[in-house]
């Protein structure tokens, strides 16, 4: 129940089945099924051999061929090396050299090369501090992945409805929290039986929300070490924590490819946030989906 697989598998096929013989106020219920459960796990006999098999395996990382995580550090920065283009001083800038040299103030010098996507873009000095730093760069992976998410969630659900795969109640994001406001059901994806609000209503959706959000983010916000004592090791870190339910086929295992792939995730994620700041607007403005503009506008 820790590993997100668990979430994307019962979140599914569960959550039909108990809001079906349940009704929607299975939902209140059962949200907080998965962390009450972890904690009583935790805090059990089971919990302890577990959190002590997880204490075995860390060891055997570290004593690995690989050299733990310090050794994957020490090779990811090698591999650096073969992208002066994403790092180190060939890289590019937010500005041309031509208007700025290097040591200008536009072009700060704690950003140097070292970071996932660094432009060495802070104009604000937002970053001028190691755990300024440290938050500014979880934050934006956060926000990215969120946003990556977020633009493939009011997309396809257009895309099914327009292209006729898949009859729904109502394809437009926007207008689905409109619907629930007005108290009207609506069922995820068509499916009859998994309702995204249903007698709940709101306040049922923001609790439940609270708690399955709540829990992973706590574990995240406090180290991935937090996964333990229900017997998960992480072998990475806070931002990429790597392993079985975050890596289950072990692709950062190649330095090269998981640099690049690091740079293309930021890059990606900003995007992303770019163009939900777009939805968000052309929404309010047109009142239709994002598909609706893309076709209007070709």
């Amino acid at each position: 129940m820790s590993s997100p697989l668990f979430y994307v598998t019962f979140g599914v096929a569960g959550g039909v089945y108990l809001v079906q013989k349940f009704g929607s106020n299975a939902s209140l219920v059962f949200s907080a099924a998965p962390i009450v459960a972890l904690t009583y796990i935790s805090k059990s006999e089971f919990g302890k051999s577990l959190e002590e098999a997880a204490k075995k395996a860390k060891e055997m990382d570290e004593r690995g061929e690989d050299g733990g995580r310090e050794g994957r550090e020490k090779r990811r920065g090698l591999a650096k090396r073969k992208f002066p283009k994403y790092f180190g001083e060939e890289r590019g800038r937010w500005l041309p050299r031509a208007f700025a040299s290097p040591e200008s103030p536009l072009f700060p010098s704690y950003l140097d090369g070292t970071l996932a996507g660094d432009a060495q873009f802070d104009p604000l000095r937002l970053s001028n501090t190691k755990e300024k730093m440290r938050r500014n760069v979880e934050l934006e992976l956060l926000h990215g992945r969120w946003a990556m998410l977020a633009v493939v969630g009011v997309c396809v659900p257009e895309v099914l409805s327009r292209s006729g795969a898949l009859e729904l109640s109502e394809p437009i994001w926007w207008k689905v929290g409109e619907k629930v406001l007005e108290g009207i059901d609506v069922n995820y994806l068509g499916i009859e039986g998994f309702h995204i609000a249903g007698a709940s209503g709101i306040i049922g959706i923001a609790f439940c929300q609270a708690v399955l959000m709540g829990g992973p983010e706590y574990a995240r916000y406090v180290g991935i070490e937090s996964l333990e004592p229900v017997g998960v090791y992480l072998p990475g870190d806070l931002n990429y924590p790597g392993g079985g339910p975050f890596d289950p086929f072990n692709l950062s295992a190649d330095a090269e490819r998981d640099v690049e792939w690091r740079v293309a995730e930021v890059k990606h994620g900003r995007l992303a946030m770019i163009a939900m700041l777009g939805v968000f607007a052309q929404a309010f403005v047109t009142r239709e989906g994002p598909i609706a503009n893309v076709l209007e506008f070709f």
